[in-house]
């Protein structure tokens, strides 16, 4: 399977999923114009990933530093789908990576981390 790699802009963040090495990560800011349009490749490609993945362990870190409210919404359509997939037996270490000075980007976390059932949104915090 063929990673997939996304630089980051100014208003989307950079995506580097890597099934070979079952680490995937989304960092920098999400605000794009169209946040399904920017998302809908991720979604699509992880589809794939889950379907393959059988007894690896995946690590997915999400280190979104700013995010609108749309993106908000596809933040947590992929961690549903993890969610799904750690429900059904996949092992998936799910971390929201936040800086020390970013209050909000931790409330956020925690409130991810509220809406799963399944797994468990591990709290990751930065120092300087």
């Amino acid at each position: 399977m063929e990673p997939l790699q996304i630089a980051a802009s100014a208003c989307t963040p950079r995506v580097d999923f890597n099934a070979s090495t079952h680490q995937l990560l989304i960092s920098g800011e999400a605000y794009p114009e169209n946040s399904t349009q920017f998302f809908a490749p991720l979604f699509r490609w992880i589809e794939e990933y889950l379907n393959q993945l059988s007894s690896e362990s995946a690590k997915v870190d999400l280190d979104i530093k700013y995010f609108n409210s749309s993106s908000s919404k596809m933040i947590m359509n992929l961690l549903d789908t993890f969610d799904q997939a750690i429900g059904q037996g996949k092992q998936i270490q799910l971390n929201w990576v936040y800086h020390v000075e970013n209050d909000v980007a931790k409330e956020y976390g925690e409130e991810f981390a509220e809406d799963l059932k399944h797994g468990q949104l591990n709290l990751v915090e930065l120092g300087d």
